[in-house]
């Protein structure tokens, strides 16, 4: 902006002001061009673990290195967020996009994961759920599912507990039980959280998509276990 003569001039943006645009200013505009519709909001990250997710609050979180992607790519994140496409496209376009080599692109900064700092009576608790573990596995799964590291987890507010999986080779990490899950509630409901969150590992292991899909919901019945694991965990 600059004034001459008493008047206040705006210089208009130029096509080459555009084009110096750095590619994850560009990525909404892409991945709208490309037919992407009901996103609130387009947030980047570099985090390994999670490649694309759609909360809530329709905000779109994805990792940084796609704003370097082509648009077969950007295309089949697109494919795989529409809740009409079939599930096998969706399935399909998710083994495309993961494909693409994000972090050549856009690296993690290398420091240590923050992990959670144990208490006094934690290895009780930790012993107490992989024997749970093994129990559940022997009485519902007749012991097919593998060995699997089980941590209390310090950060969860609304989830009672989680399975990480490695999202490129769909490998099952580890089972996470929230610490307020297990001080606050009866160990009736950590057993069901443990099944439900086994039913994910049966899932990977089994190499089906680990999510809440009718599969998820066939198996859970099965076993007796509810198709969600949230509860207000606030005081």
């Amino acid at each position: 902006m600059r004034r001459t003569g008493g008047r206040t001039e705006r210089r208009a943006a130029t096509a080459d002001s555009v084009q110096e645009q750095s590619p994850s200013v560009r990525l909404p505009a892409r991945l709208h061009a490309l037919g992407l519709r009901d996103v609130a909001r387009i947030v980047t990250h570099t985090n390994r673990t999670v490649m694309v997710s759609l909360g809530a609050r329709r905000v779109l979180r994805l990792h940084l290195g796609y704003s370097f992607a082509p648009d077969g790519v950007l295309s089949a994140i697109v494919r795989f967020l529409d809740p009409r496409m079939p599930r096998s496209a969706r399935r399909a376009a998710e083994r495309e996009f993961l494909a693409f080599p994000v972090e050549r692109f856009a690296p993690t900064p290398d420091r240590p994961a923050p992990r959670d700092r144990p208490r006094p009576g934690d290895l009780r608790v930790l012993h107490r759920l992989r024997r749970l573990h093994e129990e559940l596995n022997a009485r519902h799964f007749a012991r097919a599912l593998g060995d699997i590291p089980i941590r209390i987890s310090n950060r969860m507010r609304i989830r009672l507990g989680e399975l990480a999986v490695d999202l490129r080779s769909g490998r099952a990490l580890e089972i996470a039980i929230s610490r307020r899950h297990l001080s606050r509630h009866e160990w009736s409901e950590v057993e069901h959280t443990m099944l439900h969150e086994m039913v994910h590992q049966w899932q990977a292991e089994t190499g089906l998509a680990v999510d809440h899909g009718p599969g998820f919901r066939r198996k859970a019945r099965e076993v007796g276990v509810l198709p969600t694991a949230r509860r207000a965990l606030a005081r």
